[in-house]
């Protein structure tokens, strides 16, 4: 078992022993499970990982960093961007021999007011414009600090409120590239964060406000790489039923 940390390691060797009897159930994921956990006044988020297929557990075991591993060292690579993410503390890997098993990703608790997905669904949201263009100039900063969070959608932004404004922090982390974008990129990752062209026509406004570019330019790529998430999306999702039916 790798940790990486050192501070209250009893603490947290009895989290990650007895994650499965302990804490409190948070949001859990198709995939992967968030508990809660009170440490000393403060909430800690628990993230555990599911254990892979035996391909990648060959791969995460010799070839890759593991997925509590990546968001571990993202996050503090966020944090010297002066990027928000909530505080990492740990992370947590089981390995056999030859094959890697679970892996837990450690973090403050960060209660907030809202995530971007809400401005998805409530657009009586109040000062919504406002916020969905402060998000707009916090992903513009994302692509001039050359980061590319590939994960970049509406449940992965946590939002606060503050006295002159909003603050942004990404979550799910263990996906993200680090590297020069290019205008293509930079437009392509808002693909996923929305289905609704009022949306998207706002984004598009902001971004060029921010960049120069021009307008038409940013909201025609915008739509379409929009569009063409959406029509792969739901492919998937028809396959994966098709897939269902045969197995009965």
């Amino acid at each position: 078992m790798h940790k990486g940390f050192k501070a209250n390691s009893a603490f947290f060797d009895d989290i990650i022993d007895n994650f499965d009897t302990k804490g409190e159930d948070f949001g859990n994921q198709e995939r992967n499970s968030l508990k809660l956990f009170q440490l000393k006044g403060k909430t800690v988020n628990v993230k555990s990982f599911r254990i892979p297929n035996i391909v990648n557990q060959i791969a995460y075991r010799f070839f890759r960093k593991s997925k509590a591993q990546r968001s571990y060292k993202y996050a503090n690579k966020l944090k010297e961007l002066h990027i928000g993410t909530p505080q990492p503390i740990a992370y947590y890997e089981y390995k056999t021999l030859f094959l890697f098993k679970k892996s837990y990703y450690i973090s403050e608790h960060l209660d907030c007011d809202l995530t971007y997905r809400e401005l998805t669904t409530d657009f009586n949201y109040p000062d919504h414009e406002n916020i969905l263009r402060a998000f707009t100039r916090f992903t513009f900063d994302l692509h001039e600090k050359g980061i590319h969070f590939l994960d970049h959608s509406p449940g992965n932004t946590l939002i606060k409120k503050t006295d002159v404004g909003y603050d942004f922090f990404l979550v799910d982390l263990n996906r993200m590239e680090f590297k020069l974008l290019d205008f293509e990129t930079r437009i392509k990752n808002f693909s996923k964060l929305t289905i609704h062209k009022s949306m998207i026509e706002v984004m598009s406004d902001e971004y060029a406000k921010s960049t120069g570019e021009d307008y038409n330019r940013i909201f025609n790529l915008m739509w379409k790489e929009t569009e063409a998430f959406q029509n792969k999306y739901h492919r998937k999702r028809r396959l994966k039923k098709r897939l269902k039916f045969w197995k009965r």
